[in-house]
C-alpha cells in the first residue's frame, strides 16, 4: 500500500462547492477522492504537453538542420489561402 501523507489545501468557494457536490452525489466517497483524481488528470496532461514540446523540439532541430532548398512560399501560401476558402465556404453551408 502506497504510504499516504497528508495535505492541508485552500480552494476558492466554488472549487470547494464542486468537491463536495461531487461526493454528495456519490460519484466520490471523499473530499479526498476527488482531489487525487483530480491530480491523476493533471498528471496526465503535464506528461502529454511535456511529450508534445519533447517533439516539438525534435521537429525543430530537424527543421533546422535540413539543407534541402524547401518550398516556394506563394505556392504554400496559396495552397493554404484555398484550403481555408473551402472550409469557410463548408462552414457557411
Amino acid at each position: 500500500m502506497p504510504t499516504i501523507e497528508k495535505l492541508s489545501i485552500a480552494l476558492p468557494t466554488e472549487m470547494a462547492t464542486l468537491v463536495r457536490r461531487a461526493v454528495d452525489a456519490g460519484e466520490y466517497s471523499s473530499n479526498s477522492e476527488v482531489v487525487r483524481d483530480a491530480l491523476r488528470d493533471w498528471t496526465h496532461k503535464r506528461n502529454l504537453r511535456e511529450q508534445s514540446l519533447k517533439n516539438l523540439r525534435k521537429l525543430w532541430q530537424e527543421a533546422v538542420t535540413d539543407d534541402s532548398e524547401g518550398l516556394e512560399s506563394d505556392a504554400v501560401f496559396d495552397r493554404l489561402e484555398s484550403k481555408y476558402n473551402g472550409l469557410a465556404k463548408a462552414a457557411e453551408r
